[in-house]
């Protein structure tokens, strides 16, 4: 389930990046931000199951700080 989870959202901030780089248009990138910090709670998860705990703190710390920087940017507009 988290492995499909992880490809969706995976998806998603490459289909938003790609958008955004293409028209020059980044009214999306909270919404990006966003789908990426999940991405990352996502990845954390999966390495905890795995017993890969270092890793799995990494994703969960790359998760909060991406996750606080797309609430900034919401918040901001």
């Amino acid at each position: 389930m988290l492995k499909i989870l992880h490809i969706i959202l995976s998806i998603t901030v490459i289909l938003l990046a790609g958008y955004g780089l293409i028209t020059k248009d980044f009214k999306f990138q909270p919404y990006m931000m966003l789908f990426l910090s999940l991405t990352m709670l996502v990845m954390g998860v999966r390495e905890f199951q795995k017993g890969n705990k270092g890793y799995g703190w990494l994703g969960i710390a790359a998760f909060l700080f991406i996750f606080f920087v797309s609430i900034q940017i919401f918040l901001s507009k």
